[in-house]
């Protein structure tokens, strides 16, 4: 693909355009000229930025279409899907003009409003998430109906960041950084790795200049070395193969360099430099049959040292969007490469995924989708919305086996409840712990590929929410997520009642007859968490009770426990009665920013966290209870294990970027050690963001974060 690519680049005219379409798309199709003919008079006058006339830009799209996918109304719908936005056609004429799905699909494309040019966010701004997570959900749910819209977005995409030199820099790196956190994901998920992986290399040429730079000067440099290995290795190869009785034309082997993103990504995870990545090199066997794929399997293993620890089998246990080859990692020369057994079908399903196999039978899709439907997740926040989605669709995965030998396809790093909730949402809740290869296990016990695991549960619905962040899977934290806030504000509203009952010093079955009254009852679970809201309630109780003559209530109006606001410890309450201190029931530890509540017994505050057992039976049985939030002037503080890499001036450069986010550094240790080439520091911090979560996505932008750990426990005083 890199060829046809770099032949687009090139391309400059219609005419040549034109040329290019018709050879990529042999069959030459009614709709297709048709189509073509409709997009030279709708874009007649347009010109994109360059200078170029726009039909260029759908006229290769839609070349980009017919090289991954043959489909005729794929190609036709690419040539007008920007007709309907950008012209004076609607969808209306479109449907008139043309039979089948055409209609169908550029409708579903025109859905999808594209963040325009001049629309992006600044690079780094924290707004770019949340326009970068919308643009995710409306291409997801624009096409779940039909995923050949997605499939030509991406290919609209690859042509776009093909012509981005025509734009500023700063342009060019926001439209990268777009492409990399959602069209590539994507673009893996459907299993295009074709257009996943040129996505991917486009996207770091522009957002990583220098890294991608040094990189590429090292492959070029060393490209003959690179290619004497391959050219050796398969040649070793196709000796093994010829001696057990292969025949020439029953096999082909190719070799390659590993795209430069993958390179970069594992240099980055592992903090190692390009002259200590090993598996640089990969080589692919393609056989005509399945059985075929363990009989070279077995020569390779025969033939090489294998690294067994790499060996994953998918033509067994294929990925959930079909794909099957079957990896193994061998020694050889000094160095290690990485080598892919497929068939021709095979083959052609993992380059070009769903756009290789696409089938349609009246309108419907042949293909195994149920995880494009499973992404309609019910997340009120875009940015939540992007995180579950992001690790459904862009993970590594492992396969994992029930007692009776069904598999799981999970995410690598996967515990023992993410394949509960896989299971049953039920069995997820009712989870108790787990038997891990016979061996009983907690239930945040990471899974290995191959474990199988029985999840026991006992009838008892467990809330699991200070786990959301262990989980993997977007299923688990979203059903973890839904019922523990379902859980906060059942909380919510039964403490209002107890906090207003302790407030009028009345019962409660009272308090809920004046609330209902009041048409309050919809509203109330907002009176814990925002004092505003607390006063305007205690006021229009006081007019209610003021009316009907209440006794109680005159006394207060006369100032008798009139409530006031009091700073006790690390906190703020909002009450009318006398308490000496604060303390602790070490049944749970809530730390500063977590949601809490304080119980009024013996004339102290007792401080839980809101969604502490203890504390829900409290709530429930009605125990008095007064207002409390945090203070805010208190800086939260963490602990960091960062990766360091050996050499000059790193730590330096390390401590200069944690100060530019405002991180105020208390203690250093270094030295620490995981490996012979992974070297590690660990420096505590203090910030003014009490969510661990948004301070780690922060600092990953910047450099590997190993672990975050909170150090804000409240009993620490």
């Amino acid at each position: 693909m890199d060829a046809f690519l770099e032949t687009i680049k090139r391309i400059h005219t219609v005419e040549e355009a034109k040329r290019l379409l018709f050879d990529t798309h042999t069959p030459q199709s009614n709709s297709v000229h048709k189509a073509f003919d409709l997009a030279l008079k709708a874009h007649e006058g347009q010109n994109r930025k360059s200078g170029e006339p726009y039909v260029i830009h759908p006229i290769l799209v839609a070349a980009i279409t017919a090289y991954v996918s043959r489909d005729e109304t794929m190609v036709a719908s690419a040539l007008l899907h920007d007709v309907v936005e950008d012209t004076d056609y609607t969808i209306e004429d479109i449907e008139e003009m043309f039979e089948g799905d055409i209609a169908h699909i550029v409708g579903g494309l025109t859905k999808i409003v594209e963040i325009r040019d001049e629309k992006l966010i600044p690079s780094g701004s924290g707004a770019r998430l949340v326009n970068s997570a919308l643009s995710f959900r409306k291409m997801l749910i624009a096409s779940i109906k039909d995923v050949r819209v997605l499939v030509i977005k991406l290919c609209d995409r690859l042509h776009n960041m093909l012509t981005l030199d025509a734009l500023s820099s700063s342009k060019q790196k926001r439209i990268a950084e777009e492409t990399l956190v959602v069209y590539a994901p994507i673009a893996h998920r459907l299993g295009i790795s074709r257009l996943k992986n040129a996505l991917e290399d486009l996207s770091f040429y522009y957002i990583y200049p220098d890294d991608y730079a040094k990189i590429d000067s090292y492959i070029k440099s060393n490209k003959q070395n690179l290619q004497f290995k391959l050219n050796a290795m398969i040649q070793k190869v196709t000796k093994v193969m010829h001696t057990d009785g292969f025949h020439r034309d029953d096999f082909e082997i190719f070799g390659r360099v590993k795209h430069y993103y993958s390179i970069y990504l594992k240099m980055h995870r592992k903090g190692i430099t390009i002259e200590e990545v090993l598996d640089l090199l990969a080589i692919r066997i393609i056989v005509d049959e399945p059985i075929q794929c363990y009989r070279v399997l077995g020569l390779l293993h025969l033939g090489f040292t294998p690294l067994i620890s790499r060996f994953k089998d998918y033509v067994a246990l294929p990925k959930e969007n079909g794909y099957q080859t079957i990896h193994t990692t061998l020694f050889c020369d000094n160095g290690i490469v990485e080598s892919q057994i497929r068939t021709v079908e095979m083959h052609k399903l993992a380059e070009y995924g769903i756009a290789a196999h696409w089938k349609y039978k009246e309108g419907t899709s042949q293909v195994h989708l149920d995880w494009l439907e499973g992404l309609n997740y019910q997340s009120e926040s875009v940015e939540e919305f992007y995180e579950l989605a992001k690790s459904d669709l862009f993970s590594e995965d492992i396969a994992v086996f029930s007692p009776k030998g069904d598999y799981y396809t999970l995410p690598k790093n996967s515990v023992a409840l993410d394949f509960a909730y896989a299971i049953h949402s039920e069995i997820g809740e009712m989870a108790s712990s787990a038997l891990i290869n016979k061996h009983k296990s907690s239930l945040l016990t990471i899974l290995k590929n191959g474990d199988i695991v029985n999840i026991l549960t006992d009838g008892e619905s467990r809330l699991h929410c200070s786990w959301i962040d262990t989980v993997k899977t977007s299923r688990a934290k979203e059903a973890i997520r839904s019922r523990c806030r379902a859980r906060i504000k059942e909380c919510d509203e039964l403490s209002a009642y107890n906090i207003l009952a302790t407030l009028l010093d009345h019962d409660v079955r009272g308090i809920e007859r004046v609330i209902d009254e009041l048409g309050l009852s919809q509203s109330l679970h907002k009176l814990p968490n925002q004092l505003n809201y607390y006063k305007e309630v205690i006021h229009k109780i006081a007019n209610y009770l003021g009316k009907k003559q209440v006794r109680f209530w005159q006394l207060m109006k006369r100032g008798y426990k009139k409530p006031y606001t009091k700073e006790l410890d690390h906190f703020v309450f909002y009450a009318n009665k006398h308490f000496d201190g604060v303390e602790f029931d070490y049944c749970c530890h809530p730390k500063v920013g977590d949601q809490i509540v304080a119980f009024y017994k013996d004339n102290k505050a007792i401080i839980h966290h809101k969604l502490c057992r203890q504390a829900y039976r409290s709530i429930v049985n009605q125990e008095p209870m007064i207002y409390v939030t945090w203070k805010n002037s208190k800086m939260a503080k963490y602990r960091l294990i960062i990766s360091l890499y050996n050499r000059k001036g790193a730590l330096a450069e390390i401590l200069a970027k944690l100060s530019n986010m405002d991180l105020n550094v208390t203690s250093i240790e270094l030295g620490i050690k995981d490996s012979e080439s992974a070297e590690y520091c660990q420096i505590e911090v203090e910030s003014s963001e009490t969510k661990k979560n948004i301070l780690q996505q922060r600092i990953s932008q910047k450099f590997k974060l190993v672990e975050i750990i909170s150090l804000d426990d409240a009993y620490n005083q």
